[in-house]
């Protein structure tokens, strides 16, 4: 299908790699993954045709379809959403312009003529093509394709130049999934989409009839994906079989064993050097001295590429709050006429990790903006508890920034209790080093500077971060550094993110924003889908059905009552358990198995707190909390063993 025979590519004076042999096949599940500057967006951009190798060749099938996203710069004007996505077809529109033509001309030839019969043989021909490529189903695929994608059926009829350039990015990607190409080539597909279009693209590319190869610095998203991963290393590529995390697990094995290799060629290097060394003025030696340097010009030197330091950065812990953070009562929040949120209620508690999450123009930023104070609701109580300092991100943090200030210099003075080379540190984490951290922060792109805004987050003394799209502009090991971060943080987050990889670890909680309200969920990201999916219900219902007693069957002394019991025992042993509902269940213990610790020590502290007399009303609201902590705990209990059991 495509191949590269020794292929090599230089950027300038830094050669990005080398001897490069890769034949990829058509059910192609590839993602494409390595360290910045590597050469990634490079070596797509040779697949694609785009750019030409400086060493080897590129060989493609005749005949073969590629399509290839960039990271950004797509510009789309001229036509409606709906238009450009449909122009992918041309081909068959122009058929189907045909097939109305011909269909004209049967109706007024004569059918015993030599031109009706003609044109009859060119209408099936047409037709039957047209079949074939579905083109009576057009329509229905290009609004497939945009619903998916988070275009209502209002967009569809907007100009293309209307839309930001990341909504321009979606129409690009919606017209490459309608085309079809043999070969899909995408750099970071998801860095446009929020997380119901994430979803729906991955379920799209496990139907997808060809083969793809993609970057991504979305880790899950590379998980559901792929089958294999391929990385640049060492100027090398180095291919993986299995999905992302498989290939984190391999690659410290091969780690291990090109050392082991590297130790062993050391030895041997030394071992000739001292022979050469010591007799090399011998004349007695001088054919085994000769031998030896010929036997060490030959040795191919192994080497071991300087890996990134991992930096493992820790909040500077902030001031504890009260044992309440946030209580909000009957909000609403209206800009104009239209309403966002309508009377929502909930309480934040210390240390709670809580994801928002809902459609696109739901108000899960309104609702940051108010719990930040950034806004003003229009009704309601919104009310931060005792001792809680506040830290807002914004996804255009970049703008509050000095422009002026050099970044050493303006994240040192917001925590001047760091130490500089931990600042340096934890600045190239997020991609600033050498010295780039001494450049006036009014010099960097927007989303350079938003980067470092974040950064600089890490370090202020708040104990309530709320932070809206955090990860964008992240890579995957500044992704790492900020969720482990915020995992060992002692304090309380509330994030909006489109990453299901942070949405799966970092939430206690999830609030659904959703048509003005707030639902809360407890657990992560995949616990309230599951819970979405009926899957409490479902589990419910089989918990209250295994308590019901079955009735005792009446042996009957005959030999088919016994094969016909023994068929039933074997039946109920080897039920196989649908692949995905496993998994889901297997996840479900295993946050249930964190919970229950989690919800424990909220039950000591609750129990220690009724210790203490405070007021009559506290007593009153930490008996009522111990209450449904305990409610929860045996629920949790419950769930548990009814787990064990499905699962084991």
């Amino acid at each position: 299908m495509l191949q590269l025979a020794g292929a090599g590519k230089r950027f300038g004076p830094k050669l990005l790699f080398e001897n490069v042999d890769w034949l990829i096949t058509p059910d192609e599940r590839t993602a494409l993954v390595g360290a910045n500057g590597t050469g990634k967006t490079s070596l797509l951009r040779v697949l694609a045709g785009l750019d030409g190798l400086d060493y080897g060749e590129a060989l493609r099938t005749r005949g073969m379809t590629i399509g290839y996203l960039p990271q950004y710069g797509l510009a789309l004007e001229g036509r409606t959403v709906f238009e450009e996505c449909l122009s992918v077809f041309d081909e068959l529109l122009a058929l189907e312009k045909e097939m109305e033509t011909l269909g004209g001309a049967l109706s007024e030839l004569d059918p015993e003529s030599a031109e009706y019969a003609a044109a009859a043989d060119r209408f099936s021909y047409i037709d039957q093509r047209f079949r074939a490529h579905d083109g009576y189903a057009l329509d229905a695929q290009v609004g497939g394709v945009l619903t998916g994608l988070g275009f209502s059926k209002e967009d569809w009829e907007r100009r293309t130049e209307e839309f930001s350039g990341g909504w321009q990015m979606r129409i690009a990607l919606g017209k490459l999934l309608l085309q079809k190409p043999n070969l899909l080539l995408l750099d970071e597909p998801t860095n446009h989409l929020d997380i119901e279009a994430r979803n729906w693209f991955e379920e799209y590319l496990r139907t997808y009839p060809h083969g793809y190869i993609l970057t991504s610095h979305d880790r899950y998203f590379l998980d559901v994906t792929v089958d294999k991963v391929v990385e640049i290393w060492n100027k090398r590529l180095h291919v993986y079989h299995g999905n992302y995390e498989k290939h984190l697990q391999q690659k410290t094995e091969r780690r291990g064993q090109l050392e082991a290799a590297y130790k062993n060629q050391k030895d041997q290097i030394e071992r000739l050097e001292a022979f050469i060394n010591r007799f090399r003025y011998q004349a007695t030696k001088a054919k085994q001295v000769q031998s030896r340097i010929k036997e060490l010009e030959k040795i191919e030197r192994i080497e071991i590429p300087e890996e990134e330091a991992e930096i493992h950065f820790t909040f500077p812990q902030p001031p504890a709050s009260g044992r309440t953070v946030v209580e909000v009562a009957g909000l609403s929040k209206s800009y104009g006429p239209k309403l966002v949120l309508e009377n929502v209620s909930f309480t934040i508690e210390r240390v709670d990790r809580i994801a928002l999450v809902g459609l696109n123009g739901a108000g899960k930023s309104t609702l940051v903006r108010l719990l930040s104070g950034q806004d003003t609701p229009t009704s309601g109580v919104l009310k931060l508890g005792h001792n809680v300092l506040a830290e807002y991100f914004a996804q255009d943090q970049y703008k509050v920034l000095d422009p002026q200030a050099r970044m050493l210099d303006d994240i040192g003075r917001t925590a001047p209790k760091v130490a500089e080379t931990e600042l340096r540190s934890l600045l190239g984490c997020f991609l600033f080093s050498g010295d780039d951290v001494y450049k006036p922060l009014g010099v960097l792109s927007g989303g350079e500077r938003n980067r470092y805004a974040l950064a600089r987050i890490l370090v202020s003394p708040a104990n309530f971060l709320l932070l809206d799209e955090p990860t964008n502009h992240l890579d995957l090991r500044a992704k790492d550094v900020l969720l482990e971060a915020i995992k060992n943080f002692s304090g309380t987050v509330i994030f909006v993110s489109h990453d299901r990889y942070f949405l799966d670890r970092l939430p206690t909680r999830v609030f659904e924003v959703e048509g003005g309200k707030v639902h809360v969920y407890p657990g992560n990201y995949e616990d309230y889908l599951w819970r979405k999916e009926g899957g409490a219900a479902e589990l419910a219902a089989a918990t209250a059905a295994a308590s019901v007693p079955e009735p005792v069957a009446v042996a009957v002394a005959t030999d088919s009552g016994a094969e016909q019991a023994a068929a039933a025992e074997s039946n109920g042993r080897g039920k196989r358990v649908n692949p995905i509902k496993l998994k889901q269940m297997q996840e479900r213990l295993r946050f249930v198995e964190e919970e229950i610790p989690r919800v424990e020590a909220l039950i000591g502290s609750a129990e220690d707190s009724l210790g203490v007399y405070v007021s009559a009303e506290e007593t009153a609201r930490v008996s009522a909390e111990l209450d449904e902590l305990r409610e929860r705990h045996s629920a949790l209990t419950a769930e548990w063993e009814e787990l064990m059991e499905q699962v084991s």
